[in-house]
């Protein structure tokens, strides 16, 4: 068996109710700290008001995918504020900022030192603040990950600061800060959800932890994310809340392929968002990884073709194309509809290539064929 670690948060808090627990674990940590929310603070206001009862607290919104400019006042903020942890409740975009300040408040260092590709991708000289995270959609998986995605709006994509201690110390999922989540955000979310099992799965670094826990998750995923479009249902959240945990845990001890290393970059030049980026590039990027891979690869690749096939009741040999027009009628926009021009697909395919992400997918793709693939996730119907 080929050795592995595994990097998971400190504490798992899985299930419905259990969000009710957050007040009191929360201030165990210490009698000040940063509630990080998202654009409503309607939604986050049961966890702040409670905790206001406990502890002084400063609320920070974060109302979109943090940037660096974002990044680096909401620290300075809560520098001014001396707090002993940090919590964030909302979608990924809130958890990754809440991270970022956690693991930035107590550095001495540049940002810059720290952040991957653009910057010299050092880890933190000083271990992060104690980071608890209530996520509330079920997708990017953010609550069990050890880096922060961070735009940069200058150089036209999205970048990691990544460090083993950014793991939250404390993870709730409760399915129930999911429900009635709007339609357009479930289905982005959910896809990016079962991106996240599938590429760790085909990972040149997958191994046997990541394959327990993403395995599973495959068919479980597309299944409830069939049934949760389709109209409320409890049981379907709190599946896909589980199959969210499962592929934050498993991208972060298997790692990703070429969905994420393309959604990068189009991120930071068109600011779609993440999940229904990766959402239009899964059918693509599975049809070229299974026509260009070979031996163990081309094994896995056909293990997913064949659990999609089962659940969409198609051919396993015609399941990409199967799964990119069950996308599209799901609703999903194509990566045209989100704003990527095609003008802009050689620039993107020559960015993907140095992400990190890219080294785990199991076939090295190329500019012209990356330009493919993203010429296909701008057809509805095609893969």
């Amino acid at each position: 068996m080929t050795p592995f670690g595994i990097v998971m948060p400190g504490r798992i808090l899985f299930g419905r109710g259990e969000a009710a627990r957050a007040p009191e674990l929360i201030v165990s940590l210490g009698r000040r700290g940063i509630v990080v929310h998202g654009a409503s603070a309607a939604r986050a206001a049961w966890l702040t008001e409670a905790l206001k009862d406990r502890a002084e607290v400063l609320a920070l919104t974060c109302a979109a995918e943090p940037d660096l400019s974002a990044v680096i006042a909401g620290t300075e903020d809560a520098r001014r504020f001396r707090p002993d942890w940090v919590a964030a409740i909302g979608g990924g975009a809130a958890i990754d900022f809440g991270k970022a300040i956690a693991a930035l408040v107590p550095m001495d260092t540049p940002v810059t030192d720290h952040l991957e590709v653009v910057g010299k991708g050092l880890p933190l000289s000083v271990a992060p603040l104690p980071f608890v995270a209530l996520p509330t959609t079920a997708g990017t998986g953010a609550e069990a990950t050890r880096n922060a995605v961070i735009g940069l709006p200058e150089h036209g994509r999205k970048v990691s600061l990544r460090d083993d201690r950014m793991m939250p110390r404390l993870a709730i999922v409760d399915p129930a800060l999911t429900d009635h989540c709007p339609k357009g955000v479930t289905l982005a979310s959910g896809l990016d959800a079962v991106v996240q099992v599938i590429e760790p799965f085909v990972s040149t670094r997958a191994n046997a932890f990541t394959d327990a826990v993403a395995w599973p998750a495959i068919g479980q995923g597309l299944r409830a994310l069939a049934r949760v479009m389709q109209g409320e249902d409890a049981a379907a959240r709190d599946a896909m809340a589980w199959v969210s945990l499962s592929g934050g845990i498993a991208l972060s001890n298997g790692g990703l392929g070429a969905v994420h290393g393309l959604a990068g970059p189009i991120g930071g030049l068109c600011g779609a968002a993440h999940g229904a980026i990766c959402g239009a590039l899964l059918a693509p990027v599975l049809a070229a990884n299974r026509r260009l891979a070979r031996g163990a690869a081309a094994v896995r690749l056909d293990l997913v073709c064949t659990e999609i096939a089962r659940e969409l009741g198609c051919n396993p040999v015609d399941a990409p194309q199967a799964l990119g027009r069950w996308i599209a009628d799901l609703g999903l926009p194509d990566l045209a509809a989100q704003g990527l021009s095609p003008d802009r697909h050689e620039a993107i395919a020559r960015a993907s290539i140095s992400s990190s992400s890219m080294k785990g997918n199991p076939v090295a793709l190329d500019e012209a064929q990356l330009v493919a693939i993203l010429q296909a996730g701008s057809n509805p119907r095609g893969a």
